[in-house]
């Protein structure tokens, strides 16, 4: 997600469906009577020289259901809007170019500031349906058993089919201590299972971070020789507002303990279950490890390709590193993996990646509404395009489901960096 600190396309609904839209000084009124838009622009008449499509038919169609449908009391302007844009979007048949209403777009900024209410779960589409992309260490979701590359095919009952992803946002958040069911088909598995799940406030650290040895490190086994060995550990729950501050607070700390403890064996940058986030902090991020001016991600859009490099010098650049990885890792988080592995600066551990090569920008719209737009794709320093398939890593370890108590990634993680 690139982040946007105006607003660089002002959308007025519906208005723009029938009149273009106009950024300055003219004054747009428009209002609701007897269920027709009623339009009036001063100044001048509206044009219509930048419109490329014939909109007679979508008012010749808003028209006919005004006049002949059966109940009235169905026609919600606002719903058909929401609706029309929707389904505009979703002929381009990319899932992340999505419409927020108001609500939906209120809910995405809190859940990149760090705070909401809701089950804790990353969402995305995949196939057709409604998936999870990552639960957040720690909330309802992952406590009650939702899984990374699960499929959401009901809530309260009502099947998710042809949903759009800010559909299901809007049905499965809610208000602290309600609750939510969900009917789950796990990865690899035949038959869905239902998850009753009690909504909380989710607070989302983007970073936490330890250096321990060995022996005081949990739900790892290691051979005892290597007990008092040194470990450094930073994990990355998101790449959100609170990022960038967070990480510099927990990197400038540990360095400092890195000058002291030179026995240090290396360090594990945890990015599983990270849905991703801002484009910028995935370079900042990357920077930490790679040297000042070399790439980082190349964009590729319509003006071409454009390469982001390291932009600062950073205080990790000579530690050993492994970064964990798996399929709830996506976006931002699969950059600075992909970026660390064609750099050689790190070795990558765990699971395949969710695969999303695409950067969206995300756009204030009037009302309180959003529009995130894919404005190009990305691929790693070396070219690749992981879209749809993801980083494979090094080393393939996929966790067991039934054994929560022993975390076998970090575990391998900390035998390579220790061997």
């Amino acid at each position: 997600m690139r982040r946007s600190p105006k607003i660089q396309l002002i959308l007025v609904i519906a208005i723009s469906l029938l009149v273009g839209y106009y950024i300055g000084v003219n004054k747009i009124n428009f209002e609701w009577k007897n269920y027709r838009p009623v339009i009036t622009v001063e100044g001048k008449e509206p044009p219509n020289e930048n419109i490329s499509g014939d909109f007679s038919r979508f008012w010749d169609v808003w028209q006919r259901i005004e006049r002949s449908y059966y109940d009235k009391t169905k026609l919600d302007p606002e719903k058909m809007i929401n609706g029309a844009i929707s389904g505009m979007l979703g002929s381009l048949e990319d899932p992340f170019t999505v419409y927020l209403p108001p609500v939906q777009n209120d809910n995405f900024k809190q859940g990149l500031a760090g705070q909401f209410q809701g089950i804790g779960a990353e969402l995305g589409l995949q196939d057709q349906r409604i998936t999870v992309i990552a639960p957040l260490n720690g909330s309802p979701a992952q406590k009650s058993g939702v899984r990374a590359g699960d499929a959401i095919l009901a809530v309260n009952g009502t099947s998710t089919a042809n949903w759009t992803l800010s559909q299901a946002v809007e049905k499965i958040r809610g208000p602290k201590g309600t609750n939510v069911t969900l009917s789950i088909l796990h990865k690899g598995e035949n038959a869905p299972a239902d998850i009753d799940i009690t909504r909380d406030t989710i607070t989302v650290e983007s970073v936490e971070s330890w250096l321990k040895p060995v022996k005081d490190i949990d739900r790892v086994e290691v051979d005892n020789k290597f007990a008092n060995e040194r470990i450094a550990y930073i994990s990355l729950s998101q790449f959100g507002d609170t990022t960038n501050p967070g990480w510099l607070d927990k990197v400038n700390k540990l360095s400092l303990e890195l000058s002291k403890n030179k026995n240090v064996k290396g360090l594990v940058l945890d990015l599983r279950n990270n849905p991703g986030g801002y484009l910028s902090d995935a370079v900042f991020i990357a920077s930490e490890f790679i040297g000042q001016g070399e790439t980082v991600v190349i964009e590729e859009g319509e003006k071409g390709k454009n390469e982001l490099k390291s932009n600062r010098r950073g205080l990790l650049l000579d530690i050993p590193v492994v970064v964990l990885i798996n399929k709830g890792s996506a976006s931002a988080s699969e950059i600075v993996a992909g970026a660390l592995r064609d750099h050689k600066r790190a070795i990558i551990i765990g699971e395949t990646s969710f695969g999303k090569g695409t950067i969206q920008q995300a756009e204030d719209l009037g009302l309180g509404s959003g529009l995130h737009i894919t404005i190009a794709k990305w691929l790693t320093p070396k070219g690749e395009w992981i879209n749809e398939k993801g980083i494979t890593p090094d080393i393939e370890v996929a966790l067991d489901p039934e054994n929560i108590d022993r975390d076998i990634q970090l575990e391998k993680a900390i035998q390579e960096l220790i061997k």
